[in-house]
Parts: structure tokens; sequence; C-alpha cells
């Protein structure tokens, strides 16, 4: 059987019949006239497709949720207006009041606010475990578990998640396995390796310019149908959408995004490995003594790489601050959030976007105060930027020690 390759079977859902445009036009309307009150009534009643409100489908969102399938391997897709319109509108989709959920404590802040302090205020019960350790896992499960979500890799300590074993527990229990996949387009196909649905912030490597937020949720024809149903569909009635003028932007950006993500890998670990010889602790799954080192060998395409993603620590919030703001100056990158830009951005996970998080649960999820992650950038001269980290470090007092 071949193996499936995302960068493929994106580049074949792109082809076009002669004297085509080679950019889907932008529709650029709310609404759509029916041909008669008659099709109207079919429309809105699920007996005849077509486009009826921008808020369900419009042709824009359209192709690019196409392409996203493709890229995906899943029969459809679906965009909103943010990464977390993704999440929630998938998470509130599939569980209702009286049901259970078992999540990683290693979750992207958002998503973990949503679930400790949103969900339960509805009925909506979650366990927050290691993902993994799988014992713990399935010991977290209950009679009314309905979804274990996760994140391919974890946001900020980029765990890596076993996919396909997660895969074979949730089909065992009868349950959805939701898998975020925004740190590892391309690199990571969830969906083929037993995920039910894969959602993404494209705000960040799939768009890969930081000019707009949006999210995606890519999943079966059937899920995707009744996450838009215009009587039930949680995506329909929140109404979360994608712009068409931002979708077709995205859309567009798609298509280089597995050159993106070779080339942010590229430069991650010539950086991992530049920084754990400078004496660093250093995070990055693609250094063979990193835990998900071998389970992301086992599950990745390996033609993209290990991922962008880098950390630090440098134990203190203080010692950090100090850094990133050296850093700055040097001209390494932004102190910002967000990842996935052409340009490398840096932040101290724990005073910004795992914030939501108490501190106690930083600590026991082993979240230092003075951890540093780095999203990688398309440096073309990666070492001279290397060389600005150096001259960052030894600004802020960093002594090389031999580990």
């Amino acid at each position: 059987m071949k193996k499936f390759d995302p960068a493929t079977s994106l580049e074949e859902s792109a082809h076009l019949s002669q004297g085509q445009m080679v950019n889907p036009p932008i529709t650029d309307s709310a609404t759509y006239a029916f041909e008669s009150g008659e099709d109207m009534s079919a429309t809105f009643q699920g007996e005849k497709e077509a486009f009826l409100y921008s808020r369900h489908w419009n042709p824009t969102n359209l192709e690019l949720s196409k392409a996203l399938a493709a890229m995906e391997g899943t029969e459809m897709a679906w965009v909103t207006g943010s990464g977390m319109a993704a999440i929630t509108s998938t998470i509130l989709q599939i569980c209702k009041s009286g049901d259970h959920i078992v999540t990683s404590m290693t979750a992207y802040g958002g998503t973990f606010a949503f679930m400790k302090n949103w969900l339960p205020q509805f009925g909506i019960e979650v366990d927050f475990v290691d993902i993994t350790n799988l014992q713990a896992v399935e010991a977290a499960m209950k009679q009314n578990t309905k979804m274990i979500y996760t994140e391919t890799m974890t946001n900020p300590l980029l765990q890596i998640s076993d996919v396909p074993e997660l895969s074979t527990l949730t089909r065992q229990k009868g349950v959805k396995l939701v898998v975020d996949n925004t740190f590892t387009p391309m690199i990571f196909s969830p969906a083929q390796l037993g995920a039910d649905v894969v959602v993404y912030s494209m705000t960040k490597f799939v768009n890969g310019k930081n000019d707009a937020t949006a999210g995606a949720i890519c999943a079966s024809e059937e899920f995707i149908n009744a996450l838009i149903d215009v009587q039930t569909g949680t995506a329909m009635l929140l109404g979360p959408v994608l712009d068409p003028l931002r979708a077709s932007g995205i859309h567009k950006n798609l298509f280089t995004l597995p050159i993106r993500m070779q080339k942010h890998s590229e430069n991650a670990m010539y950086l991992a490995k530049k920084l754990k010889e400078a004496g660093l602790r250093v995070i990055y799954p693609g250094l063979p003594e990193n835990p998900g080192y071998e389970v992301m060998k086992r599950t990745m395409n390996t033609q993209y790489g290990f991922g962008g993603m880098v950390a630090i620590d440098l134990e203190t919030a203080e010692k950090a601050s100090r850094f990133m703001s050296a850093m700055q100056n040097n001209g390494v990158g932004y102190l910002a959030v967000s990842l996935g830009y052409f340009r490398t951005l840096f932040s101290n996970s724990g005073t910004s976007t795992s914030s939501e998080i108490p501190e106690h649960l930083q600590e026991k999820m082993g979240l230092s105060k003075g951890l540093v992650r780095f999203s990688v950038g398309l440096d073309q001269d990666i070492q001279n930027t290397f060389t600005k980290i150096q001259k960052s470090l030894k600004e802020m007092g960093h002594r090389h020690e031999t580990v």
C-alpha cells in the first residue's frame, strides 16, 4: 500500500481544467439567490445541496476546505475564524451535559482554560493526564467518556502523543479521538494514524504569515455535515465562520507549506544541537535523548523533519525575560506569542500562552518558570542567528557548562 504523503495529496487537489483561473475567485457575498421558493425550502431542510448563506458554506471557503481535506486525507474539512473556534466547535459537537473528556495536562493555555473553566459550567467533566502515559489515559476513562483530546506535539513542552496507540484505545472504548495538529502540519497526518477529527489553528504554520486568525476541522463527511447542519450543527449555530478574503489568502499560502516545514525543521534541529552544546537544557523531539523521539520517528512523515518548535529552560522567569529582551535587541527575532512565522518568535510560556494554567498545575506538568519557547523561523543564515543567540546568552550572564 502506497504511503500517504500530505504534500502530494495537496498538489493533486489543485488540478484545473483548461481556461480556469489558477487561483480560485474570492466570493464576496454573504447570501445566495435561489431559483425558486421550493429550492430554498429544500436546501434549508437538507434535501438539496446549494450555497445558502456564508455562515454555512461559501465557494471560497469550500475550496480551502477541499485542499485541507486532501492534505489530511479526510473526507471533508470546514474552516473557522480562529483555532479556538475549531477546537470549541468540535468539542461541543461531540460532548453534551453529563459527558466526560480525557485530555493532556500539557495543552495550549486557551484549550486548557476552555476545558477547565468553561466546560464544567455546562456539566461536561474533564480529567487532565500525562498523555504520553497510556495506562494513565486508560485509567482516567469512565463510562461517560466521549472523547480523548490531545495535541500531536503538546504546547509548550513538546511531548509527542502516540496517536496510533491512543486510537486503538478509543476504538476499543467507542469514543472519539480529537487531535490538534497545529505544531506539526505535514509532519504528522493524524487522521491516517487513527484520529477521528483533526483540528488546526491555521494562524500558525499553515498560513505562515501571522496576518490572520483562522482554524480548521478535518473529519468524515458525516461529522462535518452534522457540524454545519442548519438545525442542530454546533458550528452553524455558534457562527465561527472564516471570512472568504482570509480563506483565499490561506489557500494560496497552503501550497508552500511543505517546503516551509522542511526549512523550519532544518533550522530548529541546528539550533537545538547548538543550544545543547552551549550547556542549556533543550527540549526538542528531534534529539535522540528526548522522551518522544522514538514515538515521533515511528509515526511521523520523515521528509518534513522534527518540527520548528524548540524550548530551553533558563530556570527563572527573570532570566528568561532578560534573555528574550537581549535576543530581540540583537536581531534574533521577535519577543511575541504565536508561531509558524517566517521570523523566529520566542516567549516565556508560563507567563504568556500558558498563563491560564495555575502555577501549581504548571509545576505538576513540569513547566519551568524559565521555559523559553522558540518558533524557529525561515532564516537563510541560521549560523548567524545562533551567533546572535550566543551574544544574548552572554549579555544575560549565561556561562557555558559541559552537560
